[in-house]
């Protein structure tokens, strides 16, 4: 079904691969580990190399996601890993927007409540927003934790809907993977499919995206 741009009220951002431009730095880590063995294996293109490993590992990495969660595990495995990243000296994250997001928010936030949708825990979802100051532009934002489940469920966007107070069929879910599909679809909502991120076109088409853009920042221009 094509997207029916005149009833969207309300739009609902995935972040990883849709705001964040997370692919790009696995891509990019990828690629500096795979580096020193680039001759021995006579790898031409490691940037490609790098991309088709990450790609490749999208479906059975938001299977493991969901898992605790399908288990009714999720809330001890998250406050798990809660306590070590709290605990465990790491590096400063590494934070990157998606390019040209951030004008689109700046224009949509002027005219549509906002709110992110996200597997991701809340801390670190919070940390990426407030380093980047995107959390201006977001009023609610239902985390991995925030309902009984999250995505796949339909979960998130019912209570993001609610909190936002547009009908759930009057709101818009942007996301990168099939498990945004799924979840936008399950909860009545119309989707759009973002290819600067994990997604494949084919897979997030056979999910029933209303629409698939090349990236996020072509949004605002596609639902106008």
């Amino acid at each position: 079904m094509k997207l029916n741009t005149k009833i969207i009220e309300a739009i609902c951002f995935d972040v990883d691969g849709t705001i964040s431009d997370t692919d790009d730095i696995y891509v990019d880590k990828l690629e500096r580990i795979l580096k020193p063995v680039q001759p021995l294996f006579k790898i031409h293109d490691l940037n490609k190399l790098s991309r088709r490993i990450i790609m490749s590992m999208e479906s059975p990495a938001n299977f493991l996601m969901g898992l605790p969660d399908l288990i009714g595990f999720d809330r001890q495995i998250y406050a798990i890993m809660d306590f070590l990243s709290k605990n465990i000296h790491r590096k400063p994250r590494e934070f990157k927007v998606v390019p040209g997001v951030r004008a689109i928010l700046d224009g949509l936030s002027e005219n549509y409540p906002l709110s992110i949708v996200s597997a991701r825990d809340e801390r670190t979802t919070r940390e990426f927003m407030e380093a980047t100051e995107l959390d201006q532009y977001f009023q609610f934002g239902a985390y991995a934790q925030t309902c009984k489940h999250t995505k796949p469920f339909p979960d998130p966007i019912l209570w993001a809907s609610e909190k936002m107070g547009i009908p759930t069929e009057r709101c818009l879910m942007v996301g990168d993977t099939t498990v945004d599909i799924q979840a936008g679809r399950s909860a009545g909502a119309q989707t759009i499919g973002v290819l600067c991120g994990f997604g494949d076109r084919e897979e997030l088409i056979r999910k029933g995206a209303n629409l698939i853009l090349e990236t996020t920042a072509d949004l605002e221009k596609a639902i106008r």
